[in-house]
């Protein structure tokens, strides 16, 4: 009888010994996992991200920051734009930042600093020697960033919107507005036809601003006191709003369409007021 074959391998492992060779991670899945904070930012404080706004409100000797969280990267930027923050900085990692804004959809340039906000004026304590722009339920906070960018851009001496239907000063807001929130005083009123009359008898005309009005931009009285109203996309100027303006002008457009996104009308209308 033959002796059976000795295995050309050794005896078999079985296979769920078999110690499986562990596959590499990247370095920014295995290392670089957001860590918990130090530091946990108020919800009362304003969260500021973007290299302009970071700037401007570093800038802003009203302003009291609490804490600030760059990338080096974004450190370094905020260096070479000429701010010289009064609190050292946490350096992070991208990924923080990330963490710390969730649910902004935030393009944060590496940097995020926390802020007190800052102490707006009522009503009755707005410049009464200018132009000024009322916003009648704008809920963008993109458009009323970028509106208030504008304002800063032409001497608009504040902006008015109302409590509720408007949006809150977020870090998308902070981050459209590229900084004009430290130049334009914000002024949040309840009832914006009220504040309308108020305003009115402080001396401002009202002049809002509508594509099927019947005078264009052009021919309506400029003298200052002024004041631009606004209306939300779509909906445009409500009615009560309307019936309130001193005069409703339109931005006269020569091509097919003759509605504009409400910052870029914002935008143009202000160059017509001021030139």
């Amino acid at each position: 009888m033959r002796k059976p074959f000795p295995p050309k391998h050794g005896p078999k492992t079985p296979l769920h010994r078999i110690k499986r060779a562990e596959k590499p991670q990247p370095a920014s899945l295995s290392g670089d996992r957001p860590k918990a904070l130090a530091h946990t930012p108020d919800p009362g404080n304003d969260l500021i991200h973007g290299i302009h706004a970071a700037v401007a409100a570093i800038s802003n000797p009203q302003r009291r920051i609490v804490k600030l969280w760059a990338t080096e990267n974004g450190f370094a930027r905020l260096k070479e734009d000429g701010a010289s923050p009064a609190i050292v900085p946490e350096i992070v990692h991208p990924r923080i930042l990330d963490h710390l804004l969730t649910g902004q959809d935030a393009v944060h340039q590496g940097v995020v600093l926390e802020a007190v906000p800052l102490k707006q004026p009522r009503l009755d304590q707005v410049a009464r020697d200018g132009l000024i722009v009322l916003l009648d339920q704008v809920t963008d906070p993109h458009n009323v960033g970028a509106i208030l960018r504008s304002c800063a851009a032409f001497g608009v001496k504040a902006l008015v919107t109302t409590a509720r239907h408007a949006p809150n000063e977020t870090g998308v807001f902070f981050k459209a507005a590229s900084g004009a929130y430290e130049h334009v005083p914000v002024c949040r009123v309840t009832n914006l036809s009220a504040a309308m009359e108020e305003l009115r008898g402080y001396g401002f005309r009202l002049v809002g601003l509508d594509s099927e009005a019947p005078i264009s931009l052009e021919e309506a009285d400029k003298s200052l006191p002024l004041a631009l109203v606004l209306g939300a996309e779509g909906k445009g100027l409500r009615e009560k709003t309307r019936a309130t303006c001193d005069a409703v002008a339109r931005l006269d457009m020569p091509g097919a369409i003759k509605s504009l996104n409400v910052s870029i009308a914002a935008a143009i209308s202000l160059y017509a007021l001021t030139h």
